[in-house]
């Protein structure tokens, strides 16, 4: 089974207040990380921390992703988590991208419908559109899972010391064919259907 979660946008629906003790709430989950108090601690240190607390490891990939869509997405598979975002983001938002979806994974979020039906037969070719529609669904913005979500990548970013401006993504064997697909995405012939 593999759940998919997008990043909307930056910029897209900022505003919104926050519940009553979601901060509390948010601050404990990180706390419950225990995260290593290192003096140069970096997103991939995070990442590996969190692979080890959940048992499967977490794999960063940077692609150009299709124009129009967010700028990030967490994909959980049967034994490993990838968070895809943006390659042509500046390095700071790029690392904003992946501690938000790092936020979905710590606060074990279910996932959303994220997919158009071009999408889901480029991505997920042996499933009905429909059923990857009803099943995956997208959480506005502005609601609590995003909320979480966002609030506690920034509270295990202020942990993060250290981030390059460049830095050299691969993409693991498993994930060759998603990267694939999602590099399809962003061809002319298939923007040119969406248009």
């Amino acid at each position: 089974m593999m759940v998919v979660r997008w990043r909307p946008r930056s910029g897209e629906g900022r505003g919104a207040g926050r519940p009553p003790g979601l901060r509390e709430r948010c601050e404990q989950r990180v706390r419950a990380l225990g995260l290593p108090h290192a003096e140069a601690l970096t997103v991939e240190d995070v990442c590996g921390h969190i692979s080890r607390l959940h048992g499967r490891p977490i794999h960063l990939m940077a692609l150009e992703l299709p124009v129009g869509s967010p700028d990030g997405l967490w994909v959980s598979a049967e034994n490993a988590d990838y968070v895809i975002f943006e390659r042509r983001l500046a390095p700071v938002h790029q690392q904003q991208v992946i501690l938000h979806e790092i936020g979905h994974l710590v606060c074990d979020h279910e996932a959303a419908p994220v997919l158009s039906a071009d999408s889901s037969r480029l991505l997920l070719p042996s499933l009905d559109p429909e059923m990857v529609r009803r099943t995956l669904g997208r959480e506005h913005e502005h609601s609590e899972v995003e909320m979480e979500a966002e609030l506690v990548g920034s509270l295990i970013g202020r942990h993060i010391s250290s981030w390059t401006a460049q830095r050299p993504w691969s993409v693991p064997p498993e994930a060759q064919e998603l990267a694939a697909r999602l590099a399809a995405l962003q061809s002319p012939t298939h923007r040119g259907r969406n248009e």
